[in-house]
């Protein structure tokens, strides 16, 4: 497998193109499967999760046409799902990420039944698609478990009905699925309890270009009106927070001065203000914002993970690595996903000092990580090895790097071209010099 190694200790400089939000851009592809007009997608990052859930919806018989972008742009997605010729998803497809389960809620509005297996993704932490099925049932679906698959069906008359569906916890891929569900059902319907992150307000804004009727969005309650159909319509994503946090708390751990091109601070006001309070100069600027760290190290900072609009789960490790090289200690606790601290132990192969007590980690700053050869375990904690690697002495060099590939465009050559010495391996080249 391939492998990225870094040379630590250079500072970051120049500007760095944030890419379209991967969390946004997947359940609006799967939005196209709500009508039998063309949807087109801008700034679609190239990501592997992208990729996988273009082959889920061209096995139903979406037809998709890419226009790639250009000078680190992302790309332009036209989807076209007037001929689709399956209402199967199937296992050897959905097993690659958790979020191939949002074609069940299009597929089964648009045409009254769908089959999809139970999904994949990070070996993060439990992730139930229970909400999304006791959601789809208050509906009128009815729905069943079998072989690993999701059987699911409307009512006689294939058309779902509107209702009121209160989450017992905020979840976001069951709150998107009911969006696009409801989008189609019979009358009114009103989630209550609902994620506010960004993504859903950008499908919102998506679904409603395409004829729904949805208020509420970005807020706990939202009312959805539904439509016999919905027409085509032409989209931007909006830029990825999670990536804008990644490389402005990379500056945080190697120092310089970086304008992320694109970036969005109104998507991460909880993240800029915890950098700002950690000693990280974050400032908006004319098309992004700039993130200067100077010669002195960051200030150890609590953090606590929590749902939009407080600091992100997926930001986690990223702060993690950050605070390992923070002058005094800091109190990291995840609310969201019960086994996310799995990038602890190669942080500590490093020279962290970390010690995790149940659902937090405390973290004692150290003056100086060492290089060292480490291992990633998801998407998030694989980026946070990178970050790590950045401020380290030495080498470092990380393994199944095919993680970072689901989440990060281009994520080699962005940092080369603010002065990082980072390159990729090809597996054959990794093997040749282990």
């Amino acid at each position: 497998m391939d492998q990225i190694r870094v040379h630590g200790g250079r500072p970051l400089t120049g500007r760095l193109p944030i890419s379209g939000a991967k969390n946004a851009a997947l359940p609006l592809m799967a939005a196209s499967l709500l009508t039998a007009e063309p949807l087109n997608l801008a700034n679609v990052p190239r990501l592997a999760d992208i990729a996988s859930m273009a082959s889920i919806l061209r096995q139903l018989g979406v037809r998709i046409d890419i226009a790639e972008g250009i000078a680190g742009g992302g790309d332009t997605m036209t989807l076209s799902a007037d001929e689709i010729v399956s209402t199967v998803a199937p296992y050897d497809l959905v097993r690659k990420m958790r979020a191939s389960v949002l074609v069940l809620g299009p597929l089964l509005a648009r045409f009254g039944e769908a089959t999809v297996s139970l999904p994949g993704g990070c070996a993060i932490g439990n992730r139930p698609v229970d909400l999304h099925l006791k959601g789809l049932s208050e509906l009128g679906a009815t729905l069943d478990i079998e072989n690993g698959y999701i059987k699911a069906s409307a009512p006689s008359d294939g058309r779902l009905r509107g209702g009121r569906v209160a989450f017992p916890f905020v979840s976001v891929g069951a709150t998107e699925n009911l969006l696009m569900a409801a989008a189609l059902a019979d009358g009114e319907t009103v989630l209550v309890n609902a994620a506010r992150e960004p993504e859903i307000v950008d499908l919102a804004r998506l679904l409603t270009a395409m004829g729904a009727e949805i208020e509420g969005a970005g807020t706990d309650t939202v009312h959805i009106q539904g439509r016999e159909t919905l027409s085509g319509a032409a989209h931007r994503v909006i830029p990825d927070r999670i990536e804008t946090g990644t490389y402005a708390m990379a500056v945080g751990v190697a120092g310089g001065d970086v304008v992320l091109e694109g970036a969005d601070g109104d998507l991460i006001a909880a993240v800029i203000q915890t950098l700002r309070d950690a000693g990280v100069l974050v400032e908006a600027v004319e098309g992004g914002l700039r993130v200067v760290r100077g010669a002195d190290p960051v200030v150890g900072v609590d953090v606590m993970t929590e749902p939009y609009p407080g600091f992100p789960t997926d930001l986690q490790a990223q702060f993690m690595a950050l605070m390992s090289v923070a002058r005094g200690a800091s109190m990291i606790t995840e609310t969201i996903f019960e086994n996310r601290f799995m990038h602890v132990p190669e942080l500590g192969r490093m020279g962290a000092n970390i010690n995790v007590h149940h659902a937090s980690a405390m973290v004692r700053g150290v003056p100086q990580l060492t290089g060292a050869p480490v291992m990633a375990t998801d998407l998030r904690a694989s980026v946070s090895l990178v970050l790590a690697g950045l401020g380290a002495v030495g080498d470092t060099t990380i393994s199944r790097v095919y993680h970072l590939d689901r989440g990060y465009d281009r994520l080699v050559e962005k940092l080369t071209a603010c002065g990082a010495a980072i390159e990729r391996l090809p597996a054959e080249r990794a093997a040749a010099e282990e």
